[in-house]
C-alpha cells in the first residue's frame, strides 16, 4: 500500500491589488531559511571587529620600565610597542581590519533590517572575498613576524648569552602575547568569511 506525502505546509501572503482584488502568494517554508548564512556573516564580521579591536588595544598599551641584570650588572630598560617595526605593521594592520569590518558590518545590517541580501550581487561578492582574503593575509603577515620578536624577547640571546627580557618586561610581553592571539584569531575568522562568500558564488 503506497501513501501518498503530503507537501510541507506553504504560508500564504494576501497582497490586495488596486482593484480591490486579494491573491494570494505561496512563501516556501525556505524563505526563512535564507536569512540565516546573512546573519551568519554579519557575526562572522562582528567577532573580527571584536579581535581586531583587542589585538590593537593590547599592542598600543604594551610599555613598561624595569631593569635588567647582565653579567651581575644591572641596566635601566624600558620597551615600547613602537620601538618595533614588526608591532607597528600588527598595529596598521589591525586597524585597517577593524575598519572593513565595521563597514561590511554597517552595510550588512542595513540591507539585512530592509530585508535585502546583505550580498547584493556577484560583482560585490568577488570584491569582499577578495578583501577578505587580502587581509586575512596581511594578518598572518603581522602575527608572524611580530611572533618573531616575541620570541627573540622571551628567549633571549644565545651569543653572547643575554637572559630573557619578558622577566623583567612581563607586563609588556603579556599585552603583546595577547594581541598577537588575537590577531591569528581574527586571521581565522576573516579565512570563514572568505569560505561564506565563496559558498555564495558557487551557487547558480
Amino acid at each position: 500500500m503506497v501513501t501518498e506525502q503530503k507537501p510541507p505546509e506553504e504560508e500564504k501572503v494576501v497582497v490586495v491589488l488596486e482593484n480591490g482584488t486579494m491573491n494570494h502568494t505561496l512563501v516556501g517554508p525556505s524563505a526563512g531559511i535564507r536569512q540565516k548564512p546573512d546573519a551568519v556573516h554579519l557575526i562572522l564580521r562582528l567577532l573580527c571587529m571584536v579581535c581586531s579591536v583587542i589585538a590593537l588595544s593590547f599592542m598600543v598599551t604594551a610599555k613598561q620600565a624595569s631593569s635588567v641584570s647582565i653579567y651581575g650588572f644591572h641596566f635601566p630598560v624600558y620597551s615600547k610597542w613602537s620601538y618595533a617595526e614588526s608591532f607597528e605593521y600588527l598595529v596598521g594592520v589591525s586597524a585597517a581590519v577593524s575598519a572593513h569590518s565595521l563597514l561590511q558590518l554597517l552595510i550588512g545590517t542595513s540591507r539585512l533590517l530592509k530585508k535585502s541580501p546583505v550580498i547584493p550581487s556577484r560583482n560585490f561578492a568577488w570584491l569582499i572575498f577578495a578583501g577578505d582574503q587580502a587581509f586575512a593575509y596581511a594578518l598572518i603577515s603581522a602575527g608572524s613576524a611580530a611572533s618573531g620578536v616575541t620570541n627573540l624577547t622571551h628567549n633571549g640571546i644565545r651569543h653572547p648569552a643575554l637572559p630573557s627580557f619578558c622577566k623583567s618586561l612581563h607586563k609588556f610581553c603579556d599585552h603583546v602575547g595577547i594581541s598577537i592571539a588575537f590577531t591569528f584569531l581574527g586571521c581565522l575568522l576573516l579565512a570563514a568569511s572568505a569560505i561564506l562568500d565563496v559558498m555564495w558564488l558557487s551557487n547558480p
